[in-house]
């Protein structure tokens, strides 16, 4: 094993390909020269002219591209004087010219298709007779100018293959980054709503504790119960994020109908809801989801910053294209930060994602007559861009359907 490790490092090298030319060119142009009619005798200075007309082969990579093609021409001309093998000369010029066009661009080895012609007829005349000199040279030439093309070839689909690479690693990089802000959409919107039905439900006991101790009972009873089915769906969604493979909880996806449960905190906390919601029946799942999400970090906002507020409205309403989703409450924002969050938190920045994921758009903003209004709209049908039931469904990391279990206890 060891060994197979270290035989593998060793031909995978650099300096292990560099010098295979100078291993395996020269034993053939011998072989060549030994067995043509016009190869010269083999001698110990033949054979040494033939390993030293190989060695620019090795350092192509080091030197420039004009000193590569002047020494392997010299190279040719060494091995055509002392061996003349008539045959496989050409080897050594294929070689430099593919290895250069593989590592070059598409104008170098135009240049160089173009400084071959001289080159080859430089190294050809003076061992060749003038009756199959033409043949020879455009023999030569040819096959010089495919290993360029072979060379250049190969590095266009190696220079295609990375780009496509590197374009599938973006994309990839893309969707991790979508899919970490779903997930921190989805976790943000679970414990946020959660949290702050607790806080509700902790304050009506304590103002109730004394006065109704039955009423005061209840609150805490819901407090455990929202407590419990947030914990349990935030344990869920973590343990399929930690293991894709652990089927995802099968709870119901969110609907616009479902709006009404999310009202009893408000209700509870004695801010009073009213609700007009009719999106109609033909509303995609990623639409019914993104809007459930929408009105419910809505209203969460509501209880954590409308100080005062009394009332809250709540319309799902159906347009030609899209479904339009307006929060109105009547309570008083202590501040707006820059990115327009109440509370410098990231819900409205999730309710905006949400709604651009579908190709749609959200403001949130103070109105004139005091209170704080939220206005989103979702394009459904033809007006959604493609996918964008995968982007803003329940589809997708088991975390969105998790979330969803908890709207029950809100």
């Amino acid at each position: 094993m060891i060994r197979g490790d270290v035989a593998t490092r060793v031909t995978s090298s650099a300096a292990f390909l560099d010098w295979l030319p100078v291993a395996v060119v020269p034993p053939i142009l011998i072989a060549d020269a030994a067995v043509s009619q016009g190869g010269k005798p083999i001698t110990v200075v033949s054979v040494l002219a033939a390993f030293v007309g190989c060695l620019p082969l090795v350092v192509w990579r080091r030197v420039p591209f004009v000193v590569v093609f002047l020494s392997v021409t010299a190279g040719i001309c060494l091995v055509l004087w002392q061996l003349h093998p008539p045959n496989t000369v050409v080897i050594i010029p294929m070689i430099a010219l593919f290895e250069l066009a593989l590592s070059g661009d598409r104008r170098r080895s135009l240049g160089m298709a173009v400084a071959t012609v001289p080159c080859v007829f430089i190294s050809v005349l003076p061992f060749q007779g003038s009756a199959s000199l033409a043949s020879l040279v455009v023999r030569n030439l040819a096959l010089c100018v495919l290993a360029i093309a072979g060379g250049d070839i190969v590095r266009s689909r190696k220079l295609s293959a990375q780009r496509a690479l590197d374009a599938m690693e973006q994309r990839t990089l893309r969707r991790v980054g979508e899919e970490r802000l779903r997930i921190a959409r989805e976790i943000h919107d679970l414990v946020a709503h959660a949290m702050t039905a607790i806080n509700v439900q902790a304050g009506v006991a304590a103002h109730l504790l004394e006065r109704d101790p039955s009423q005061a009972y209840d609150a805490l009873r819901n407090i455990k119960q929202t407590s419990g089915a947030a914990l349990s769906d935030l344990r869920s969604t973590l343990d399929v994020l930690r293991d894709p493979s652990q089927a995802a909880p099968l709870a119901p996806p969110a609907r616009l109908d479902d709006i009404s449960e999310l009202t009893h905190g408000l209700r509870a906390a004695g801010v009073g809801v009213d609700l007009d919601v009719d999106p109609g029946a033909d509303v995609p799942a990623a639409v019914q989801g993104a809007g459930y999400r929408i009105v419910q970090e809505a209203l969460t906002n509501v209880a954590r910053h409308a100080s005062g507020a009394s009332s809250t409205r709540v319309s799902v309403r159906r347009v030609p294209g899209a479904v339009t989703i307006e929060v109105i409450n009547d309570g008083a924002v202590a501040s707006t930060p820059a990115n327009g969050d109440a509370g410098g938190g990231n819900g409205i920045r999730g309710m905006r994602e949400r709604a651009a994921a579908l190709g749609g758009n959200l403001e949130a903003a103070p109105i004139d007559t005091g209170g704080w209004r939220v206005q989103a709209t979702l394009p459904v049908g033809a007006g959604a861009p493609n996918g964008a039931e995968e982007i803003g469904g329940a589809a997708g990391i088991a975390g969105t359907d998790a979330a969803n279990g908890s709207r029950a206890h809100t």
